[in-house]
């Protein structure tokens, strides 16, 4: 019987939670707990790629970390940082070793679904205020009503001075809110598909009612511009080319009894973003040169200067070769990445687009993902054997607790990453991240154990 329960357990692959791994060991279950605290800090101070940029940043300069423009000298040990137009990073550690070797590269992305206000965004409509919207990226438009929100962003006024907006996220502020109707009145609304029931031009956001006392018309619309100017200098002119989005008011928060996971804003896919930065400040002993990519627009399709298909990756590649006596092509060929983004989690309430046995599991640890896409692989990378096989054994070397993943059933959609971006630039590439819960919602949810299993892994491809 004993034998023939090893001949099982060599032989066959069974996913595991990482609370059965460690029962005997409560000082793991409380390390993962403990990064967990310092994830939400970050997660609460970075619900805009800018403000994970700056967040980051902080993080970074607290490390050693400084500034790097285009062409600048690298020398061996350097630590430095890219900051691409303030809504894209790149963290570089110089390494000793010869970099013809090749670098070690982790990409995750630092923009998330959210609700971007239109060009000329305000109107008053039968007393009240409102902002336009434009959604960014995937969302399920029916639930981002009747939420608390927040309006955060930079807007440039005519005279070229910067100005930071954040709304809605101190207990003070007030919050911002999207109407809907009430169930006694929603009936024909209530027959339609979820996905149509509430439409993009109905997500406009309740800026207030109060009307300006001596305005002859739009009161509500004048009086929020004079506290915008009193408070900002802005004009309505110049939010027409200003980046102000609109995101949920929600802090980071414990979920369950046993505290065991965390519900926020942005888990897709800081909670990639995170770890891999904080397994470049502990693996700052290696010898390989190590970039960490924090890419903008990923929810978008990675265009534009800020996202992963923009090419100053090559040119930062260009710069270490210069600088360390290293060719860039060789150095690319020799290179291993990680695409560090996240997976749906099995969803046992709603099982029916999930394939199980291919299926990410809450708290079996971080997922690695061999191809991305949807239908017929559309839009993946899709790893090659050899370099899949390469990072299993160094996540099983290093004790990391991790599972093999898909986005779902093949036919019920499927979804992309950065890593094709990053593939064709002749790099080794592979999907591994977190598995989140209702992703794409206003409030996402993660497992602790998954997130630091993800740190631990990240250090393993580091240190590998």
């Amino acid at each position: 019987m004993s034998e023939t329960k090893n001949s099982y357990e060599n032989l066959t692959y069974q996913k595991k939670s990482f609370y059965e791994i460690f029962a005997d060991n409560e000082a793991m279950i409380e390390s993962a707990y403990a990064y967990a605290r310092d994830y939400m800090t970050y997660l609460d101070a970075a619900k805009t790629e800018r403000e994970a940029v700056d967040a980051s940043i902080a993080l970074a300069e607290a490390q050693g970390y400084r500034p790097y423009r285009l062409g600048d000298k690298i020398t061996a040990g350097d630590r430095l940082y890219y900051n691409n137009r303030g809504k894209n990073l790149f963290l570089i550690k110089a390494g000793t070793e010869d970099i013809n070797n090749g670098i070690r590269i982790i990409a995750a992305h630092i923009d998330s679904p959210r609700l971007d206000l239109k060009p000329c965004p305000l109107y008053e409509d039968h007393g009240m205020g409102f902002f336009k919207t434009h959604y960014y990226g995937g969302v399920r438009k029916y639930q981002w009503v009747t939420v608390p929100l927040a309006l955060h962003g930079v807007v440039i006024l005519n005279d070229g001075t910067s100005v930071t907006v954040t709304v809605g996220e101190d207990d003070a502020d007030p919050i911002f809110y999207i109407n809907d109707l009430l169930p006694h009145l929603g009936r024909a609304q209530g027959e339609k598909p979820l996905n149509t029931a509430i439409a993009g031009e109905k997500l406009n956001v309740l800026i207030g009612s109060r009307p300006l006392s001596d305005a002859e018309k739009d009161g509500v619309k004048i009086n929020v511009l004079k506290m915008l100017n009193d408070k900002y200098g802005i004009t309505e002119r110049d939010l027409t080319t200003a980046e102000l989005c609109v995101v949920p008011a929600l802090k980071a928060r414990d979920v369950g009894f046993d505290r065991s996971m965390i519900a926020a804003y942005g888990h897709d896919d800081r909670v990639c973003a995170y770890p891999a930065m904080t397994a470049l400040f502990e693996c700052a002993d290696t010898a390989h040169t190590d970039i960490i990519i924090l890419a903008d627009k990923e929810e978008t399709g990675s265009d534009g200067a800020t996202g992963m298909q923009c090419e100053v990756i090559l040119d930062l590649i260009d710069c270490l070769a210069d600088s360390l006596g290293g060719k860039s092509s060789v150095i690319r060929a020799n290179s291993k990445c990680l695409s560090s983004d996240v997976t749906a989690n099995f969803e046992p309430n709603f099982p029916e687009p999930f394939e199980i046995r291919n299926s990410s599991i809450i708290n079996c640890g971080v997922s690695v993902a061999k191809y991305t896409g949807s239908g017929g692989k559309g839009g993946t990378n899709d790893a090659t054997a050899e370099y899949a096989s390469w990072v299993r054994n160094v996540l099983d070397n290093a004790g990391i607790v991790w599972q093999i993943a898909e986005l779902g059933a093949v036919d019920a959609g499927g979804g992309g990453t950065v890593a094709k971006f990053l593939s064709k630039h002749n790099i080794d590439t592979i999907d591994i991240g977190v598995g989140v819960t209702a992703m794409h919602a206003p409030y996402e949810l993660i497992s602790k154990a998954d997130l630091y299993e993800a740190h631990r892994a990240f250090c393993a491809f580091l240190r590998a």
